[in-house]
């Protein structure tokens, strides 16, 4: 294809679920002339969801990649999940693109998934534009929307657009910048936009939106500040100019507005994605370690530099793995060999395509700024580094969140479990946030993941895609603990059995960390009490001991274990030897410092109508569950909670049969929080 760097965008499409990001995304592929026939969601038609479980559920689960071109830009598009269980991969594609589309649902605003989301674009510094969408629908407010992005998420959004008409006779858009309005013809499915002078009516409202967008705009340029202060005339392509470095420096968020599912609004909205948002040129170049160096270097996205890539995202179907890659600068080329900076290996890259959903063109080679896919590689996972051998650097590494919810799969046969084995080693490979594990005392083979969707469809892609019969264990949760006081522990282990022994002495003290902080170790030996190449074999010990606590065998977080004293034997002392006495120190300490079980908690949005609010917050109450406020919206009750999530199983069909079907809900992991006493022994003595 050989765009110039300048003329490609990379982005994202990102929001809560039900925004609609799938139907703009169909909607673009539509214009730019890669699909001819719209796929709609609903139908289970979309060329994004490929998945059988997103064809049926009408929710996307996997990010899709898609290239195609509008003017004379490429758009590398990934379309990403709403739904919370799925937040890995809204995290790795925000990790690897340059700007997003952030899709806001006009009746439901600001959702708490749109906040999960903007949340990750401002880790990873995201340059961002918004798009009100479904302004067709009764209760939809484009203004209301902006207000309330600005108010929660603090986005310094501001209008672009006015709709004019509203809900059903919605019917077209008016740019303030060019003060023209475009209609969209019917019988084209929106692919004719006419442009009109705007109707007398709306000019006045036009004038002073116009005025408030030039003014906040020139809010970002000094010469322009200057120019607005003096009165002089400001041209719109200076205010083009300065609004496309404040995206760029996401100082401000320009807001589109449309309907996505009635052909409304798309082509204005890549034209703002050409005008507004970063090619590649224009973001910071890409920082990476040397490794076994400890020094930062910096790669330019320039094909003549050396090879810095990221594998973000890994996909394996009948055909083999498809590694989804960034290249940050460099050229990959077919054929050439890859250094895996993560691993120390190389391989082989043995084709490369370009992306279209679940359709692929072979290519000979990737550049600087591109996003496209390696077939074949093998010894890889998420967040990999690959680069040249002779200029090393390891990239950022990808944040995978930590599973809250798990349960066992029983295959029905012996050659059903080596299927199953198989199946979810390469599942876990393709998305992180799965982990599975052998129970060697029940014999059960145990997932864990986000939530009871996400294992929900791991269970049905292991009967359809890889056809193991399973069945379903209960649900579990994640429970995990901790220590609450600080203690100093002894850990001995003594072995004489003829011939050499074993001889492992330490005391460690151990302290309790604020949540989230997981596990810290020091080394505050002095004086040679114990030999410092026996120091790494203490820390081991403790690394494999905090995986099972003496409560319930559920893993130790947030505690430091500072190592401070010991002894040792000349001839008896091992490796393995203080390996064990860290673990038994651990254990010693954990009976006396006061252990506790933690469990995850969970934001919770309820949607109901009024006359069931009292039901619905007696309900959350009895589930243990915190009110932490409520607002009114479109005439319905948002209730804001945080209820522990093994309260929160079988919550959909309470809440359906409380409400009649009418309330909704969504919910995410927010923290870890001490069990109540009386809670903790009934999971103890249930277990």
């Amino acid at each position: 294809m050989n765009v110039p760097l300048d003329r490609v965008r990379n982005i994202g499409i990102a929001a809560h679920i039900d925004a609609g990001k799938t139907t703009v995304t169909e909607r673009i592929l539509f214009y730019t002339g890669l699909s001819h026939k719209i796929g709609e969601v609903h139908e289970g038609a979309a060329t994004t969801d490929w998945m059988e479980q997103e064809k049926e559920r009408g929710i996307t689960i996997q990010s899709a990649a898609v290239s195609c071109k509008w003017h004379d830009c490429q758009i590398n598009i990934i379309d990403t999940p709403g739904h919370v269980d799925f937040t890995i991969e809204v995290g790795r594609s925000l990790r690897v693109l340059d700007g997003v589309v952030a899709v806001f649902c006009g009746v439901g605003g600001v959702q708490p998934q749109t906040e999960t989301v903007w949340r990750q674009a401002n880790r990873y510094r995201v340059p961002r534009v918004m798009f009100v969408n479904k302004l067709d629908r009764i209760g939809a407010d484009y203004f209301k929307v902006i207000k309330e992005a600005n108010t929660k998420l603090h986005a310094n959004a501001i209008a672009m657009q006015m709709p004019v008409g509203e809900s059903e006779n919605f019917k077209g858009i008016v740019d303030l910048l060019s003060r023209k309005y475009m209609t969209f013809s019917e019988e084209d499915r929106g692919s004719t936009v006419t442009v009109n002078e705007i109707p007398e009516e709306l000019k006045d409202r036009t004038e002073e939106l116009r005025a408030e967008l030039v003014e906040r705009v020139c809010e970002l340029d000094e010469r322009l500040s200057e120019k607005f202060l003096n009165e002089e005339e400001i041209t719109t392509e200076e205010v083009k100019k300065a609004l496309r470095k404040g995206v760029i420096e996401r100082r401000i968020v320009p807001a589109f507005c449309g309907s996505a599912f009635k052909d409304k609004g798309i082509q204005l909205l890549l034209d703002a994605v050409v005008d507004y948002l970063p090619s590649p040129l224009d973001i910071p170049p890409v920082e990476g370690e040397v490794p076994r160096e400890d020094r930062k270097v910096l790669r330019h996205a320039d094909p003549k530099e050396p090879l810095a890539a990221l594998i973000f995202k890994i996909a394996t179907d009948q055909f083999g793995t498809l590694c989804f890659v960034r290249i940050y600068s460099g050229t990959l080329k077919a054929g050439s060999y890859i250094y895996n900076a993560g691993k120390g290996s190389k391989e082989r890259v043995s084709r490369l395509v370009r992306l279209h959903a679940n359709k692929r063109e072979e290519i000979d080679e990737l550049t600087a700024g591109d996003i496209g896919a390696i077939v074949g590689l093998r010894d890889v996972t998420t967040g990999d580094t690959i680069c040249d051998e002779d200029n090393k650097i390891v990239l950022e590494k990808i944040d995978v969140p930590a599973p809250v919810i798990s349960t066992s799969v029983e295959p029905k046969s012996k050659t059903d479990y080596e299927k199953m084995t198989i199946a979810l080693r390469k599942m876990s490979q393709e998305d992180p946030s799965l982990r599975f594990t052998f129970d060697r005392e029940t014999g059960q083979t145990v997932i864990r993941g986000m939530g009871e969707l996400h294992l929900e469809i791991v269970v049905d892609r292991l009967r359809r895609e890889h056809k193991v019969e399973a069945t379903q264990g209960k649900l579990q949760v994640a429970f995990k603990e901790t220590i609450q006081k600080t203690v100093q522990a002894e850990g001995k282990f003594i072995k004489q059995s003829g011939g050499r022994g074993q001889y492992g002495h330490v005391w460690i003290r151990f302290e309790p960390l604020e949540r989230g902080k997981g596990f810290e170790f020091v080394d505050d030996v002095v004086g040679g009490s114990i030999p410092r190449e026996f120091i790494p074999a203490v820390q081991k010990g403790l690394e494999e001991a905090i995986n099972s606590g003496i409560l319930g065998g559920y893993p130790v977080v947030d505690i430091r274990a500072s190592l401070y004293d010991g002894s040792y034997h000349d001839v008896d002392s091992s490796e393995m030897a203080f390996q064990i006495a860290g673990s038994m120190a651990l254990k010693e300490a954990m009976r006396n410092a006061d252990a506790c079980l933690l469990e995850p908690i969970m934001k919770v949005e309820v949607e109901t109508p009024e006359e069931y609010l009292g039901d619905v917050m007696g309900d959350l109450n009895s589930r243990r569950g915190r009110i932490l406020g409520m607002e009114e919206r479109h005439g319905a009750q948002i209730v804001h909670a945080e209820v522990p999530l093994a309260e929160m199983f079988g919550y959909s069909t309470q809440l359906r049969s409380m409400t009649k079907g009418r309330a909704t809900y969504t919910m995410e992991f927010d923290l870890y929080q001490k069990v109540p006493k009386s809670t903790q022994d009934q999971i103890l003595s249930a277990k």
